[in-house]
């Protein structure tokens, strides 16, 4: 009965650690996140986003992918699996047509190896416009 107790203990001990570093690394990512979309306002979300008005992307890790638009706007994208979402990742999306939409498959590649790390299911794209310019 005492192993048991020790081996709980072990257990409890070994699976706090990983979750206080996977709070750690939401913190980071919400905070990050919110420094990119500050002085905007989040408007109604949009199951899917044209690929031609993509100037960029950036990921926000274990949070969110942000896809800047040739008009300014910001769609963030918060996919099934943010999680695994890493800096050094490559996003390698393959779409059907001329734009990029919730139900899509993103495939991250590992910078460095370029061996893919994972997939990940794209969500809701939430548009966020810059708010006027107080006179």
């Amino acid at each position: 009965m005492r192993v048991f107790k020790l081996l709980s203990i072990a257990l409890i001990t070994a699976s706090a650690v990983p979750l206080a570093a996977r709070d750690r690394d939401n913190v980071a990512g919400e905070a990050a996140l919110s420094r990119i979309t500050e002085r905007r306002d989040a408007g109604r979300p949009v199951d899917c986003i044209n690929l031609r008005d993509i100037r960029s992307s950036e990921i926000v890790p274990n949070t969110a992918i942000v896809y800047r638009m040739n008009n300014g706007t910001l769609f963030v994208n918060r996919p099934s699996g943010s999680g695994i979402l890493d800096r050094d990742d490559i996003l390698v999306t393959r779409t059907i047509g001329t734009q990029l939409c919730r139900i899509d498959i993103v495939n991250l590649v590992d910078r460095n190896s370029r061996m893919m790390s994972g997939s990940i299911s794209l969500g809701d794209f939430v548009p966020y416009s810059r708010l006027p310019k107080r006179s």
